[in-house]
């Protein structure tokens, strides 16, 4: 693996960098974009319950936030579930789209570096061949190994390139796709708690203008 490297010259070593790189966000990406820790199954229930009986208070609240990144667009929420649907939804957005951002972290890295190793494999070509032309400029043709040992440095370097930028490539764009699927389904459980809240919260107000009818 070293001769590999080493005959690969000095461009090996920024494209392994960024292989190792990649390797460390993938394996964050994946532990942070489990569904089970960004939507917590049931969790948009079990706050409408507690909501409901009354035992929905600041420490739940602040609870609720630090759970999950679902927990904290339903607190957004429930921050404001005394207020109009349209007001609930905008805080709810507002908060959606920090916590978006926040599940993209890294992907821009990512992308980054699948799109750079590619290059740097493409410049180790034309360091290579340079290599191979210079050294025809002065042994002529009839030296194999110096010219075997430019083409040599062309050929790993565009291999090792691709060979990082294609699985990072295709673990970007899943993740792209996981966190649309993961937003899309905070949005949902989000409306159908608000749709819960404003039912509710129109229905005590209701019962209160009969109570004060009579």
């Amino acid at each position: 693996m070293f001769e590999l490297v080493k005959a690969g010259g000095w461009l090996m070593l920024p494209i392994i960098a960024c292989s190792v790189v990649s390797l460390a966000i993938v394996i964050e990406r994946f532990w942070s974009l489990q569904t089970r820790r960004v939507l917590p199954p049931n969790l948009a229930a079990d706050v409408w319950r507690q909501a409901s009986e009354g035992r929905f208070g600041d420490a739940e609240l602040r609870q609720l936030q630090q759970g999950s990144p679902l927990g904290r667009v339903l607190a957004a929420g429930l921050v404001n579930r005394r207020h109009d649907r349209e007001v609930m939804k905008d805080a709810i957005e507002e908060v959606g789209s920090h916590v978006a951002h926040e599940l993209e972290r890294f992907l821009n890295s990512l992308g980054t570096i699948a799109a750079i190793t590619p290059l740097l494999g493409l410049l180790g070509t034309v360091v290579g061949m340079i290599e191979v032309f210079t050294s025809i400029t002065t042994y002529g043709v009839g030296n194999p190994a110096e010219l075997a040992g430019g083409i040599s440095q062309a050929l790993i370097t565009t291999a090792t390139g691709l060979s990082v930028a294609i699985p990072t490539l295709m673990f970007h764009r899943y993740f792209r796709g996981k966190v649309d699927a993961l937003v899309v389904g905070m949005e949902q459980e989000a409306i159908k708690l608000v749709e819960v809240l404003q039912h509710h919260r129109q229905a005590n107000m209701g019962e209160g203008s009969s109570r004060g009818a009579k």
